[in-house]
């Protein structure tokens, strides 16, 4: 066992969502991508974050009393500001506050502890078909502990896989691919907006899903489809030909957005650069789904 570390920020057992049966999702923190819709914004950077729900405060002032610099005040009223200024994000407040209204999002773990807390379900795993998930963030952007936790994972009888955003190193994704049997690959947008939307051009994410081919690991697409970006028909154009050209894509997943990155943007202090709140036509999608099946001969389904 090793006793390389991972920044994580979260730990979600029970999941159902991130690849078959029962699994625990490890959520990794950091990411080279920036989403303007990302609803996970307190992955995007690797060292931990102070996040502050307002709306849990009942301004009992503790979180002031462990504060040496200032950044909780609380005026006659007993409303309370939180002033990032000079905030070095060390727990302080978090680890006082009775209501978690502050919160750190980020913390660092062995993989040893890691793989102690997905192990206690494997009874779960074994009875559903499930296993570990390691998710962002982008787990490749900490290569070293990804691969480490994934292999480990492995050795203790785990199906592991992975969520990526492809954007990695040709060595990086060769060395943590023997220990991961299934990849939840994100296609975010066509070329020509790929960066305008996610901050890195698409290529590289390409040519990370033609390596996985030439390597036979198993793929589902994930397709976040959002209002006004990428809700296109060139955009269902090009999901279809990928699915169609790849033979290791099992199934294309389409992931309507969801705003739940918004409020944790407010929570980080961070500006919200996507708010639409509008919805994708339900009825619409789906009749999109069973045209591209038919076109590219893998099953296509809203998730």
């Amino acid at each position: 066992m090793t006793d390389t570390t991972a920044m994580i920020f979260n730990i979600q057992r029970f999941s159902v969502d991130d690849g078959p049966g029962i699994r625990t999702t490890v959520f990794f923190k950091g990411c080279p991508l920036s989403c303007v819709w990302c609803h996970n914004p307190e992955s995007h950077r690797r060292e931990p974050e102070l996040m502050y729900n307002a709306q849990k405060c009942i301004s009992c002032g503790a979180c002031s009393t462990v504060c040496d610099r200032g950044g909780h005040t609380f005026d006659a009223e007993r409303a309370h500001t939180l002033d990032r200024t000079d905030c070095i994000a060390c727990g302080a407040c978090a680890g006082i506050c009775p209501t978690k209204a502050v919160e750190m999002a980020g913390r660092e773990e062995t993989v040893e502890n890691i793989l102690k807390e997905v192990l206690a379900d494997k009874i779960f795993y074994e009875q559903s078909g499930g296993g570990m998930t390691v998710s962002g963030g982008e787990p490749l952007y900490q290569p070293k502990a990804v691969t480490a936790l994934c292999r480990a994972a492995k050795e203790a009888g785990l199906h592991v896989a992975m969520e990526t955003c492809g954007f990695a190193s040709e060595s990086v994704v060769r060395a943590a691919a023997p220990w991961v049997d299934l990849f939840l690959f994100d296609y975010k947008a066509p070329a020509d907006v790929h960066e305008a939307l996610t901050g890195v051009p698409l290529q590289p994410i390409l040519d990370t899903l033609g390596l996985l081919s030439a390597l036979g690991k198993d793929v589902i697409l994930r397709c976040p489809i959002i209002p006004g970006c990428n809700d296109s028909d060139r955009h269902f154009d090009g999901i279809t030909a990928l699915a169609k050209q790849y033979d290791n894509i099992k199934e294309v997943h389409l992931e309507p957005y969801h705003p739940l990155g918004i409020s944790k943007l407010e929570q980080l202090g961070r500006e919200v650069r996507y708010d639409n709140r509008s919805f994708l036509d339900a009825h619409a999608l789906t009749e999109r789904t069973e045209e591209m099946t038919r076109l590219c001969g893998k099953t296509v389904r809203i998730s």
